[in-house]
């Protein structure tokens, strides 16, 4: 893949990692502040959406592998049908028509859960779309280098317009991005057609598409391990906003820098994870970064009020480690689904089941973290020294006691495994 034929394919990571940062990120804060919805009721309808989403993913991937047996013009007729709800539902989200709580409470979850079917169906086909190309696993890791390389540039986008230019424009921006991104795929390199799933027959047994993942152990393995992992990264990604805006006391006018160092270090570390592939390795490599995060986050727990350049250094060094979990996992499934002889007819399946975990994630860090820190006696804008450490343990020590087990996990499974 050169450079043409890469940013081609990997531009759609522009948009789809730009609205990732308002959904997951900034709308917690955002209707916690805005509109005052508690912490408990906020959980609630994110755990909820997020779990709709997530349950939804397998059969958007059995859809998706129905779609490329057609032929990949069919896939991308239905991506751009799927950006243009994204679209909406975005917009539906962050400029809602009514204020009174209960009115406010519905139509949030009813647009969450628009917009994150929408996102996942984009998400799904674009992600088959690259396992689909195959290679080796430099070959498989510069694909998913492009299309999460250029997805940071995207994130890097939403953590300053939000605050630098309004949602208005922000949402235009989106607008736009979806539009390109969707035109440059259809000029990207065409995966070989895929088989009809439905005749998706292995060793003589007749396996639904959808639980066809299930029956690889190496796919099982590897799922182990990324939720654990996912996990880790989920709750901080919840919590980060709250942890600056109270632990550290800082400005509001400081967020883009921090978020912005911390997605643009994540890309720009993306090369040198390429690199590191060639030495050791997908899964070791892999390893490495979930090693940095963990001292990261163990610095992190020592900071309080005031320590505004520690903070951006932390930012920095576990974006690099960021670097490491969005371009590697990804090319280790490609690897897999090759390996279980799948290429070609059920990556829609495999990612399904791969978004499947990473929505799990992030709605068991939100229905679990924020009502349990609210049960602990935290509340947005608390200075009381004991709900500041409770803040500290959920978003430093609990993501480290995690990213342990999944590097204890990835050893143990894979490495060690591995001729």
């Amino acid at each position: 893949m050169n450079w043409r034929e890469g940013w081609r394919y990997g531009l759609m990571g522009f948009p789809l990692a730009f609205v990732a940062l308002p959904l997951y990120v900034v709308l917690p804060n955002f209707y916690a502040r805005t509109f005052g919805v508690p912490l408990a009721t906020l959980g609630a309808v994110l755990l909820g959406a997020r779990l709709f989403d997530a349950f939804i993913d397998p059969w958007l991937g059995r859809w998706s592998d129905r779609l490329f047996a057609r032929s990949p013009r069919t896939v991308l007729v239905w991506a751009g049908v799927a950006a243009t709800v994204l679209g909406a539902g975005f917009a539906l989200l962050f400029f809602p028509p009514v204020r009174a709580p209960t009115s406010l409470v519905v139509w949030a979850t009813l647009s969450l859960m628009i917009t994150y079917a929408a996102f996942s169906a984009l998400s799904i086909m674009h992600q088959s779309w690259g396992a689909m190309l195959g290679g080796n696993e430099a070959q498989r890791s510069r694909v998913v280098a492009w299309r999460e390389g250029l997805g940071l540039v995207g994130v890097l986008f939403a953590s300053v317009t939000p605050v630098a230019l309004g949602m208005p424009a922000t949402t235009v921006l989106f607008f736009v991005a979806l539009l390109l991104g969707w035109l440059a795929w259809q000029q990207a390199p065409r995966p070989r057609p895929a088989a009809d799933p439905a005749l998706n027959q292995r060793d003589g047994v007749l396996a639904p598409s959808v639980w066809l993942p299930f029956t690889r152990p190496g796919f099982r393995v590897l799922l182990a391990v990324f939720m654990v992992n996912g996990i880790a990264s989920a709750v901080p990604a919840t919590l980060i906003l709250f942890f600056i805006q109270d632990r550290l006391q800082a400005p509001a006018s400081t967020e883009p820098l921090f978020l912005g160092s911390f997605f643009l270090c994540a890309a720009l570390s993306i090369p040198l994870w390429l690199r590191a592939v060639k030495s050791w390795g997908l899964a070791r490599s892999w390893g490495v970064g979930m090693l940095l995060s963990i001292a990261v986050f163990v610095f992190a727990a020592t900071l309080g009020a005031g320590d505004v350049a520690a903070f951006v250094l932390v930012c920095a060094l576990s974006g690099v480690g960021l670097g490491a979990d969005l371009a590697l996992p990804s090319a280790l499934l490609a690897g897999t689904i090759t390996a279980s002889g799948d290429q070609g007819r059920a990556e829609g399946a495999y990612f399904g089941w791969w978004n499947f975990a990473t929505k799990l994630n992030l709605a068991l860090a939100a229905g679990v973290a924020l009502p349990a820190l609210g049960a602990l006696g935290y509340a947005p804008g608390a200075r009381d020294e004991a709900a500041l450490q409770t803040l500290t343990w959920a978003y430093c020590l609990l993501p480290c006691l995690l990213k342990t087990l999944a590097a204890s996990l990835l050893y143990t499974l894979i490495i060690r495994k591995k001729p």
